[in-house]
């Protein structure tokens, strides 16, 4: 979960002082992610023919990883962190309900108050965050949540995603090569997507997966809304962000409407 919430910060210390653009970020991180991957696939025993994952599930991941970007553009650490895995959590709930799965009441409540707490968030006011900002989050996270479908239950997690990261190759390089022409790099801020790209997705995805076996679907989903948290945390210790009453209530209500839902559905 560290490793999760280093991503927003990451991508926060990179985009928002100008060290990288957007398309130049999310190239490098996708790129170095998969040369990571790649390797830890081609070095493992009894390797098979052919590569893991999908394109559905590369293209959700792309979309995820634009979105991601574009945000942090906009949005501090701990709003972009909050909007993301809430709305990956509704995502996969939502998923949930269509394939024909009845909620309860409670989880219902959760729900509700969960998107209260997001519409508190983003209503018009002084210290409002960014809509747009909050938009493209919102399509990262509805990304993220059907990457999530998409491979639950694969029996090679960790080679379904280095397949995907892979196929997102031919879409990160020419990324890459705009940010180039167009002047958009700085080491610093390439080191930084190095570190977001093989650090906090490729080994932290790798690291999740390793935990996932030890822990109940309800565990792994409420583990995952410490992500907010830690990322709140960091960002007020690193980046000397303020963490704004508005932000600490809607938090606290959209993280306890989802923390709600999944309960309820484990007793259910």
């Amino acid at each position: 979960m560290i490793a999760f919430a280093a991503n927003s910060l990451f991508a926060r210390l990179a985009l928002a002082g100008g060290a990288i653009d957007a398309a130049g970020y999310t190239g490098v991180r996708m790129a170095s992610g998969a040369a990571f991957l790649a390797l830890i696939l081609w070095r493992r025993p009894g390797r098979a023919g052919g590569l893991p994952g999908s394109w559905r599930a590369a293209a959700a991941l792309g979309v995820y990883a634009i979105g991601f970007s574009l945000a942090y553009l906009r949005l501090g650490v701990s709003l972009g962190a909050l909007v993301l895995f809430t709305a990956v959590q509704v995502t996969m709930i939502a998923w949930s309900v269509i394939r024909g799965e009845h909620p309860g009441r409670v989880e219902i409540a959760g729900i509700v108050l969960a998107l209260a707490g997001f519409v508190y968030l983003v209503s018009p006011g002084l210290v409002a965050p960014d809509p747009l900002g909050c938009a493209l989050m919102v399509i990262a996270g509805v990304a993220w949540g059907v990457y999530s479908i998409l491979g639950r239950g694969g029996a090679d997690p960790v080679g379904q995603t280095a397949g995907n990261f892979i196929r997102i190759v031919p879409m990160a390089l020419p990324l890459i090569v705009v940010s180039l022409i167009a002047g958009g790099m700085t080491a610093y801020g390439v080191v930084l997507a190095l570190a977001a790209g093989v650090f906090a997705s490729a080994l932290g995805y790798i690291l999740w997966y390793r935990a996932l076996p030890g822990l109940a679907m309800t565990q792994a989903a409420i583990v995952q809304l410490s992500v907010p948290v830690i990322a709140a945390l960091g960002a007020v210790i690193f980046l000397s962000e303020t963490l704004t009453a508005r932000l600490l209530i809607a938090g606290a209500v959209m993280l306890g409407g989802i923390a709600l839902a999944i309960l309820s559905r484990r007793r259910a």
